[in-house]
């Protein structure tokens, strides 16, 4: 079966518009071959993530989708300004990318001039993508070295296992929104929050011990990892793309810059 990132590339020569689906895994939206927007099955879409802000109703982003779009979204007087919504696409399009991109197995199926009514407004470079995801994985594994706390009910320690805890803000909200049922993918789209700092802090609270000690599932078969585990497969840094990609690292130190002071 045909590599993602093989199909990708293809798709780049010849200047594709269109989506790419990828099962039911999610979708990859590209113009004129750049990536303009991926969504992913098991990340909160955009759309939630901006709900979740308080700054518009996920009804009236859905009735945005056939009554202007993106331009009427950031008319002037609007809800969101550029820099909002850029923020919330580019959290939604990594979040995506993380989860999405390593994905094998699945059957991807190309519809010419399919649209996200958000794309377009930005372009996304593949092997810049991929590069953050590999870093991503490779923090993941240095907080917690087992991927499998990020699959699996969150469960907090009943007692402390010592006389004080500290917690950031979003360490304290996946405690308190912990119902020994939901996993981090779950609580993330419970709290209208990106996946991965999600995973970032129920892999430190694994680590800081205030997580009970999971049921592991039964040991994989050798070279069977999940796609953000340590041990899985390399990736390859993707097809080039063409025309001028946003600017990745930069949007990395103004997101980052961004959560600091929110």
């Amino acid at each position: 079966m045909t590599k993602l990132d093989t199909l990708l590339a293809g798709l780049a020569r010849e200047h594709s518009t269109g989506a790419l689906q990828v099962g039911r895994s999610g979708t990859i939206f590209l113009h004129d071959g750049r990536v303009t927007y991926m969504e992913c099955a098991q990340t909160p879409s955009v759309e939630r993530l901006l709900a979740a802000r308080g700054l518009m109703s996920e009804a009236a982003l859905r009735r945005l989708q056939t009554d202007g779009g993106t331009e009427r979204l950031l008319a002037e007087g609007g809800p969101l300004t550029q820099g909002e919504l850029q923020y919330a696409v580019l959290g939604g399009v990594l979040d995506a990318a993380f989860f999405l991109l390593p994905v094998s197995g699945a059957r991807p199926k190309f519809r010419p001039g399919e649209r996200h009514w958000l794309g377009g407004q930005w372009f996304f470079d593949v092997p810049g993508l991929v590069r953050e995801c590999a870093r991503r994985r490779a923090q993941l594994a240095q907080i917690w070295p087992s991927a499998e706390v990020d699959s699996l009910p969150v469960r907090p320690m009943v007692r402390l296992p010592g006389h004080a805890v500290t917690l950031d803000r979003l360490q304290w909200e996946v405690i308190a929104r912990a119902d020994q049922k939901a996993t981090p993918l779950e609580l993330a789209k419970q709290m209208g929050r990106p996946a991965y700092p999600v995973l970032l802090a129920v892999r430190r609270l694994a680590a800081s011990g205030l997580l009970a000690a999971p049921d592991l599932p039964q040991r994989r078969t050798d070279g069977e990892h999940p796609p953000h585990d340590p041990g899985a497969r390399t990736q390859p840094l993707g097809p080039p793309v063409t025309g001028d990609p946003t600017d990745l690292a930069l949007l990395m130190r103004l997101k980052k810059a961004l959560e600091e002071l929110s």
